[in-house]
């Protein structure tokens, strides 16, 4: 049993801890957050008119689509912020459709007017996340597909977002230039969203961080796992698809497309 802590009303002596630690988390996160978007933001901004219609690393999709997904993914996010603060459901999207169609809709604005959209929609989500009070970041929310989850952990799911979709933007940006704590961060969280599918082949994932090594286990159908050994942009590249295992030691198998 949980010792009580004098003077608390009752409370464990471990609850404030954990929530200075989610704070700390939380401020983190944030600065994690800001520093991406800026990387992003300089990114955008080198681009011009005629590279913004150029061909982004998902199929389908030009540098527009990209910088419009971030722009309204980040709306999305100061959505569930709403929901957190208020405790009224607010979805991140409408839906599928309407997501879809602002993408669509947004991709063929000028490049200047590209980069004040995403500026600004990077903007409104910083300021949302920092006026949120402390005790809603434990609220559930759900995300996009309608899974729950605390509110603190669309943290994460932006920092994904943003790095992910910088490298698809093909412009300067790379696996390797992810700072390695957001790296390590990223890589976990890739590796437990894959952890729960029933297409992924059983794998052990071992990452170099340099001070440190990390080694991830995705539970498959098969019944021996593949090892599967690198640094962490490499690593990172293959698991979401967007990079060949050549840079990786072991037997990579081949993995299911990135959801």
């Amino acid at each position: 049993m949980a010792d009580i802590a004098l003077g608390t009303g009752g409370r464990s002596a471990a609850q404030p801890a954990a929530a200075a630690q989610l704070a700390h988390q939380v401020t983190t996160q944030l600065t994690a957050i800001d520093e991406a978007s800026n990387r992003l933001l300089d990114t955008v901004a080198g681009l011009d008119e005629l590279a913004v219609r150029q061909p982004s690393l998902l199929p389908g999709w030009s540098r527009a689509h990209v910088i419009t997904h971030l722009a309204r993914n980040a709306d999305g996010f100061v959505n569930l912020l709403i929901w957190a603060r208020t405790g009224i459901e607010h979805a991140m999207y409408a839906s599928g459709d309407d997501r879809d169609q602002a993408i669509a809709e947004g991709a063929v604005r000028s490049h200047r007017l590209l980069l004040e959209d995403l500026a600004a929609s990077c903007d409104r989500f910083a300021h949302a996340a920092r006026a949120l009070p402390e005790a809603a970041w434990t609220a559930e929310i759900a995300d996009a597909v309608g899974d729950p989850m605390p509110a603190h952990h669309m943290l994460r799911l932006r920092l994904l977002e943003i790095w992910v979709h910088l490298v698809d933007l093909d412009h300067d940006v790379d696996f390797d230039d992810i700072p390695r704590p957001a790296a390590e961060q990223l890589l976990e969280d890739v590796v437990q969203q894959y952890g729960g599918r029933p297409d992924v082949p059983a794998l052990s994932v071992e990452v170099d961080f340099g001070d440190h090594r990390r080694t991830w286990d995705l539970r498959g159908t098969t019944a021996a796992p593949s090892r599967v050994r690198g640094e962490p942009g490499p690593m990172l590249g293959w698991l979401l698809g967007r990079t060949g295992s050549e840079l990786l030691d072991g037997d990579p198998p081949n993995l299911p497309d990135w959801l």
